[in-house]
């Protein structure tokens, strides 16, 4: 069909309409399996990402999300979660779906060419170079996400680009370019599949690696989240007593002066004076829990 990767047809799809639908499934599910395990071979490059996308954060920029298709589901399906599960707030995260809003309800193929509204819509924002912006397609050709990247460097903010296929418009524009070589989708094309899978583990794993440039891990504890529902405050009791191992009962009680936050939580668990130390701890140590703990220790 095509040169594009992409685009090509799977060695396992001839009679793929004839067979038993346990064969069928099988052959689907190894297709994500390796399409997963082509991120393996982008981890150098997500790392420099992350490191771009923790020092947006960090400067008080924004994170910004381009996307059009099945490449904007992933895009904000981590995008959203970023607030509650690593406490970054909500205005540095933007989310710039082609067709906009609509899309989430009428998802169509003509929006995602409309690289006029990308251009118009990352110039609305006035980015500037504390800014990033994440472009994701699997082509790597989208008008959308292209153009927006395109836009973007012109002002001056940090470019991150996916795309699925090696040596695309995407990976040249951007200042970090992911390429994700996943195997030919086994539906040629529908690139929600294969594709969709390893842009959604890239851009999670991306995002992790800034909350933890950021201090917002600690041994695998999410040290930042917003306790907003019964099971996050639990989560919260759990974490605060699990690092400074106090009691359920004296988490419980330091998460109630601390309004909730878990890092100060955390250190006045582990004996800092009072709420206004352990805030002025965390600044002095720009928000990492664990150089706090080691100065309130030692």
């Amino acid at each position: 069909m095509s040169s594009r990767r992409t685009e090509n047809r799977h060695a396992a799809a001839t009679g793929l309409d004839t067979r038993p639908p346990e064969e069928v499934l099988d052959v689907l599910a190894e297709g994500q399996a390796k399409a997963a395990l082509s991120v393996r071979s982008a981890v150098a490059d997500l790392a420099r990402a992350a490191t771009l996308a923790a020092e947006t954060i960090e400067a008080g920029g924004r994170l910004v999300y381009a996307a059009a298709g099945s490449s904007g589901l992933m895009a904000l399906a981590d995008a959203l979660e970023l607030p509650g599960t690593y406490g970054i707030r909500r205005e540095q995260i933007v989310v710039l779906l082609a067709g906009g809003a609509d899309a989430l309800v009428n998802m169509t193929g003509g929006p995602e060419d409309d690289g006029d509204a990308a251009r118009q819509a990352i110039e609305t924002l006035q980015l500037d170079s504390r800014d990033c912006v994440i472009g994701v397609t699997a082509s790597g050709q989208t008008p959308y996400p292209v153009e927006a990247l395109r836009t973007a460097k012109e002002r001056g903010a940090k470019t991150i680009g996916f795309a699925n296929n090696v040596g695309t418009r995407i990976l040249e524009i951007a200042d970090v370019g992911i390429c994700l070589p996943t195997p030919p989708e086994v539906i040629a094309g529908s690139t929600r599949m294969g594709a969709g899978t390893a842009q959604k583990i890239a851009l999670n794993m991306l995002s992790t690696m800034m909350a933890i440039h950021l201090g917002h891990v600690h041994d695998g504890y999410m040290v930042n989240v917003v306790a907003d529902n019964i099971k996050l405050r639990e989560r919260a009791k759990g974490i605060v007593a699990a690092i400074s191992g106090a009691s359920a009962e004296r988490a419980a009680a330091v998460l109630e002066t601390s309004e909730g936050a878990v890092k100060p939580a955390v250190l006045l668990a582990a004996g800092a004076a009072d709420l206004r130390t352990a805030e002025a701890m965390l600044a002095e140590h720009k928000g990492h829990l664990r150089p706090a703990l080691a100065a309130l220790q030692g």
